[in-house]
């Protein structure tokens, strides 16, 4: 009966299941190990405690339009370089590490379909482009959607996802704040709906614009949201920030948004406010 004492040899790394590293992730929120292919069935939510995943801008287009309504416009806009700006690297190579990366020259896109039936206008911001920051591409995209809501009488859905305004345009940037502002209050003036949906993160020049000029500002749960850190505005004011501070529910407690929505609620919620806010809605059929 030797055989059964016979001694196990160890594991060789070459002997070892080779196991894809991105099959699994680690939840933030709760420490969860979840099967990556779970998450994205669960819209990248953790199952386990909820927390909401980085989206991508092509996630939520086709979680929010119509199978097959979406027609993107004003896809071919990119960035020039009009400051001839360099830090580590020049503007321009870091326009085309991101192109490359997001698969799109900037960090925006915009169109129109239909949500729940619902014609829209549709802008949704793409954080891995730099960080979803605005330049003057990203404000004249939104400004060009803003202004096909206005010829069609249609309302504007914007989801933001950025960490502000592009420091490598400069004033350029900082000056689409007051472009879009201009042009959403003449959407409100004609009395279409302007739904914003803020994500994680959303901070900078896009807060202090577009992101909270909506006649109904939803978030995502748990989203950071804000004009500047908080490790500045600490230093700043020599105090110690509450818990929770620039986060999706204290900006609610403190009436600084409409609702927190989870994502799984999003296209029912926007359509449901869109039903009762547009007067021109119709019903389909």
């Amino acid at each position: 009966m030797a055989w059964f004492n016979k001694p196990k040899k160890p594991l060789r790394a070459q002997d070892r299941r080779d196991v894809p590293s991105d099959v699994f992730r680690k939840c933030p929120g709760c420490g969860a190990i979840v099967y990556r292919e779970k998450l994205t069935q669960n819209l990248s939510v953790c199952p386990e405690c909820g927390f909401h995943f980085r989206f991508e801008a092509s996630d939520y287009l086709r979680l929010l339009m119509d199978e097959g309504s979406f027609s993107e416009e004003y896809a071919g806009l990119a960035s020039a370089d009009p400051l001839g700006f360099v830090d580590s690297k020049p503007y321009t190579a870091r326009v085309q590490v991101a192109e490359q990366r997001a698969g799109r020259p900037e960090a925006m896109v915009v169109g129109s379909g239909k949500l729940d039936g619902i014609p829209v206008s549709l802008a949704v911001m793409d954080f891995s482009f730099i960080g979803g920051s605005m330049g003057s591409v990203v404000g004249e995209k939104l400004a060009r959607i803003i202004d096909r809501s206005l010829r069609e009488s249609i309302p504007l859905v914007v989801v933001s996802a950025s960490g502000g305004a592009r420091m490598q345009e400069g004033i350029l940037s900082l000056m689409q704040m007051a472009k879009t502002a201009t042009l959403l209050a003449r959407l409100h003036e004609a009395g279409l709906p302007h739904i914003s949906i803020l994500t994680n993160p959303t901070a900078g020049g896009v807060t202090a614009s577009y992101a909270m000029l909506g006649d109904v500002n939803l978030a995502e749960p748990d989203a950071f949201i804000g004009f500047a850190g908080p490790r500045v505005i600490e230093e700043t004011i020599r105090q110690e920030l509450p818990d929770g501070f620039q986060r999706s529910e204290f900006l609610l407690e403190h009436g600084m948004l409409d609702c927190v929505v989870p994502r799984s609620e999003l296209k029912a919620t926007v359509a449901l406010l869109l039903r009762h806010m547009w007067a021109g809605w119709k019903p389909q059929g």
